[in-house]
């Protein structure tokens, strides 16, 4: 079992997420709940948590500050943050964070799925020894950054249209879905702060980030699975999944079927 961390200072919405997420992932998380940053610190260090879902703002120590002190020591803890349009300014100092997603409240019940199986997959990979290099600060980095230099500074203040974001954003996917990619990558592909990325992105796409790249590739797969002759496997690692267990476990969260059964059931389809 992965040792999660929900931490929102408003006890309702704390009950909901940890409800929905025990839903979702009987048996595969050990839940803890904390109202403040000093309680994350306190269950972080006590129960040593790898999987983080914190509200950025909260009274006292904020959810930022507290990952901003987990992370100068652990690169390998996963988080995710839960912020409000209004917190995204105050959300640019997260960049030394480094997040693996940046969820709007309230989040989407299948965003928050395919996020938290996303954050599972990557706790995995810590306790093996085998880390995704875009997950973690670079060896050569600072652990801090002055918070006054975010990516793209400059683009921030005059934030390019629309369709012109959406163009270099979809380019971007198409060109690299296949490979690692993650928040902090493309932000910094496009010169954006990691925080600011996702505020455009959730603004465009209407979905987080993480989301939408799982989508995008199991649409890729679905198509791949209407061929008969290509084998599963070699499916899931061209859309990004070489894992083969994996791949069918993320196809079945997001299509609701195996790729398996997705394959038999397109290839009955032709025959009708």
């Amino acid at each position: 079992m992965y040792r999660m961390l929900v931490a929102d200072d408003e006890m309702i919405e704390r009950k909901v997420l940890i409800k929905r997420l025990k839903g979702m992932f009987d048996g595969q998380l050990e839940l803890f709940e904390a109202e403040n940053g000093r309680e994350i610190l306190k269950i972080y260090e006590e129960k040593k948590i790898q999987i983080m879902l914190l509200d950025i703002e909260m009274p006292g120590v904020t959810g930022l500050e507290a990952a901003e002190e987990i992370r100068r020591t652990d690169r390998n803890c996963c988080i995710i943050f839960l912020t409000a349009f209004d917190e995204f300014s105050y959300a640019k100092r997260a960049i030394s964070v480094h997040a693996l997603d940046y969820l709007l409240k309230p989040c989407d019940e299948k965003e928050l799925l395919l996020v938290v199986e996303a954050a599972m997959k990557y706790a995995s990979d810590a306790e093996n020894g085998s880390i995704p290099a875009y997950a973690v600060l670079k060896r050569n980095e600072p652990e801090e950054r002055k918070p006054e230099e975010p990516h793209g500074a400059a683009r921030e203040t005059e934030p390019e249209s629309g369709r012109e974001l959406r163009k270099r954003i979809l380019d971007y996917i198409e060109a690299n879905y296949m490979n690692d990619v993650s928040v902090r990558e493309i932000s910094e592909a496009l010169c954006y702060s990691e925080a600011y990325f996702c505020r455009l992105f959730k603004q465009e796409f209407h979905q987080s980030f993480v989301t939408y790249l799982t989508l995008y590739r199991i649409e890729n797969a679905k198509k791949q699975l209407a061929m008969p002759s290509v084998n599963i496997k070699d499916i899931g690692k061209s859309v990004g999944y070489p894992d083969s267990n994996y791949f069918a476990k993320v196809f079945r969260r997001a299509a609701g079927i195996s790729p398996s059964d997705y394959r038999a059931e397109v290839l009955e389809h032709k025959q009708v």
